[in-house]
């Protein structure tokens, strides 16, 4: 049984026209997740959403705002934290893994599909960032979900694999991941512990890419700290990235049949994974929508001034393909 928290401790502002309560579920490898779940005010049958990200957050963040803010335009949503994380059970925390993260979408959809208020033909996800690679992943399998909305993504295989802009993309530079990463295992055996690999620096050392700002800039300060999240404190576990290491995503993206929205940010370093995930996808119910001005973290919850994320056209394209 999970310990939740009663306290509504979000990093956004509550939606009294929104209801909310604390919900759980089980994946198929016997986690338990915890979710918010919001929806309307008004009864009735409704269309579903399952939100999470990113990579390294929890749903007090940026999917619980995504979650309310659909709620509040007619959807039941959840927000739920992905195993090992969070709230979610799973143990040793802090860990991955690309089966298991799309596994958690889909027991997402499994809870989603059983509830009677919702119109279990009507089930679309939202991920956010890293997730936002998940959920593509996750519609290649899942054929309940009707659209899939990748906002900021990364695709994490790809940037484990091959370092930013591909710049690690050779055999030596994964051999030597792959040397650091089982000398840690060693390590963490002995200890009985598992090592951090540390969140966002608390003050980001000076030659260090732009987009590190960036990231302090929402998860350091009060705009989106939350003490559960990995990436505002101590991060993943150093031996977390080995399975993205050993696995590529995105293998059967082009035999994705239901609808598919890439939202990224025109300023975002980031860019290049969802510009090159969409030219896998086929079909005329695929969409890209480059949403002027925005860097990756605008969309985590709208930027300085709230207004970066394009909730409008999220919504018209999910209730044009359920």
């Amino acid at each position: 049984m999970l310990n939740l928290t009663n306290e509504l401790d979000k990093v956004f502002p509550q939606d009294e026209n929104v209801n909310h309560k604390k919900v759980t579920f089980k994946n198929h490898f016997g986690i338990e997740l915890a979710a918010d779940m919001y929806w309307p005010k008004k009864e009735g049958k409704y269309p579903a959403i399952a939100v999470s990200g990113p990579f390294g957050a929890v749903k007090e963040q940026s999917s619980g705002l995504y979650a309310q803010e659909m709620a509040a335009r007619g959807f039941l949503t959840i927000a739920f934290d992905p195993s090992f994380t969070g709230e979610s059970g799973g143990d040793v925390r802090y860990m991955n893994s690309p089966d298991i993260n799309v596994e958690d979408f889909q027991a997402a959809v499994d809870f989603l599909s059983n509830l009677d208020c919702v119109d279990n033909e009507k089930i679309s996800i939202i991920g956010i960032c890293g997730w936002g690679g998940m959920a593509i992943q996750t519609a290649c399998i899942d054929t309940r979900i009707k659209a899939t909305i990748a906002v900021t993504m990364y695709d994490m295989s790809r940037v484990t694999g091959n370092g930013y802009y591909d710049s690690a993309d050779n055999e030596e530079a994964r051999y030597q991941a792959r040397v650091e990463l089982n000398k840690q295992r060693t390590i963490d055996f002995k200890n009985g512990t598992f090592a951090l690999a540390g969140g966002v620096p608390d003050i980001v050392p000076q030659g260090m890419p732009d987009f590190f700002n960036m990231y302090h800039d929402y998860y350091k300060v009060p705009r989106g700290y939350h003490p559960r999240s990995l990436n505002s404190n101590g991060g993943w576990n150093v031996t977390a990235s080995a399975s993205l290491l050993n696995t590529r995503l995105f293998t059967y993206v082009s035999e994705i049949r239901s609808a598919v929205m890439i939202v990224h940010g025109e300023k975002a370093h980031s860019l290049y994974f969802g510009q090159d995930a969409f030219k896998l996808l086929k079909g005329d119910n695929k969409e890209f929508l480059l949403v002027k001005d925005a860097n990756h973290c605008d969309l985590y919850d709208g930027g300085i001034n709230h207004d970066k994320i394009p909730f409008n056209e999220i919504e018209k394209f999910i209730r044009k393909n359920i």
